[in-house]
């Protein structure tokens, strides 16, 4: 028997139904609400191609359950920027054409964004422990100075 659950995305109540309250996210974020931001890329929550921020936590949306994410809020890189202006990480990855092939950018994305809001002015150690998040394009450089140029226009 399929249940009912409002997830709160990007500000916008969402309603779904899902046949497995442990589907991950997300599959629903993508597969029943077409937010193809968030990307598969392991499925078992390493890669972080699927990051995504729940109350304002980086989280791997593969690996969390769609019944775990009810009541709070997510948002995606759908949600990032606010009345039409970018992100000032987004707009760091422009500015310092970080990502390659882009698949992981999103969650890359998502994951630094957090990482900011906690830390404000990281240090390379600070990115080292909190981005774990795999580009197999190896923009890792890139990724840095992205992370340094958005904290700098804070």
């Amino acid at each position: 028997m399929a249940q009912q659950l409002t997830l709160d995305v990007n500000g916008r109540a969402a309603h779904v139904s899902v046949d497995d309250p442990e589907t991950p996210l997300l599959y629903v974020l993508r597969d029943d609400l077409g937010l193809h931001g968030p990307r598969f890329g392991c499925g078992l929550g390493q890669c972080g191609a699927c990051t995504v921020h729940i109350d304002g936590a980086a989280v791997r949306s593969c690996s969390l359950a769609v019944s775990d994410a009810a009541n709070k809020q997510i948002t995606t890189i759908e949600g990032l920027a606010t009345n039409g202006t970018l992100h000032k990480v987004q707009q760091a990855w422009i500015a310092k054409d970080v990502p390659q092939c882009g698949y992981c950018q999103s969650g890359m994305i998502m994951a630094v964004a957090a990482l900011l809001k906690e830390k404000p002015k990281p240090t390379d150690a600070d990115i080292d422990q909190a981005i774990t998040n795999i580009c197999r394009c190896g923009t890792y450089q890139q990724v840095r100075e992205g992370i340094h140029a958005a904290a700098a226009n804070a």
